[in-house]
């Protein structure tokens, strides 16, 4: 993690993502840097009870996190419950006096669950969509495709998308700016820019 803080601050990296119970460290090693603190919740399946995850919440912006990243409800979303997926959004979203990001998991998703999925984070009032976790063995992580059709519906109701999982080359990174990502997750960052 310090290698990992060291490095966010030598390459001005807009923010490191850590677990709950490593925000105040992370808050601790970049407090004096213009890098910010981000804080995974519900990760990394979004299987917990929205009264955990609104918990989680609390204590990572109670220690510092000035980002959240949550993952949605993927378990409620297959089952087509959406109003379920709002209000696990919603509920969060409620309580975050920082921008808070919903993780999709595109890699589980056909592109019309990509649609969908998108504009429930929208109606959900998040500020951003994010495509995966990288958690998924044999996931693929963010692609070209998957980001157009995000941006598309996220754009257009000022909500920003975040491409993540699998990115490893500039050339990659490039390529998901130009279909729309307004924000980059990789831990290969300094490989990119170097």
């Amino acid at each position: 993690l310090i290698k990992l803080f060291d490095e966010a601050k030598k390459y001005n990296f807009h923010s490191v993502c850590v677990n709950p119970v490593n925000v105040k460290l992370a808050q601790e090693c970049l407090k004096l840097t213009d890098v910010r603190v981000c804080c995974v919740i519900g990760f990394p399946l979004g299987a917990t009870p929205t009264e955990v995850k609104v918990y989680e919440a609390a204590i990572a912006l109670r220690d510092g996190a000035e980002e959240l990243d949550m993952v949605m409800n993927l378990g409620a979303f297959k089952d087509k419950d959406y109003a379920e997926v709002k209000k696990d959004i919603s509920t969060v979203k409620s309580i975050s006096t920082v921008p808070l990001k919903v993780i999709i998991e595109t890699d589980l998703l056909t592109q019309e669950e990509i649609k969908t999925a998108t504009q429930l984070v929208v109606e959900s009032g998040a500020d951003f969509v994010k495509t995966s976790t990288g958690f998924l063995k044999n996931g693929v992580g963010a692609k070209v495709e998957d980001i157009k059709i995000m941006a598309e519906i996220a754009h257009a109701n000022d909500v920003m998308v975040k491409a993540s999982g699998g990115i490893k080359t500039k050339e990659q990174a490039l390529a998901l700016i130009e279909a729309g990502a307004d924000r980059l997750g990789t831990s290969s960052g300094v490989a990119i820019v170097s």
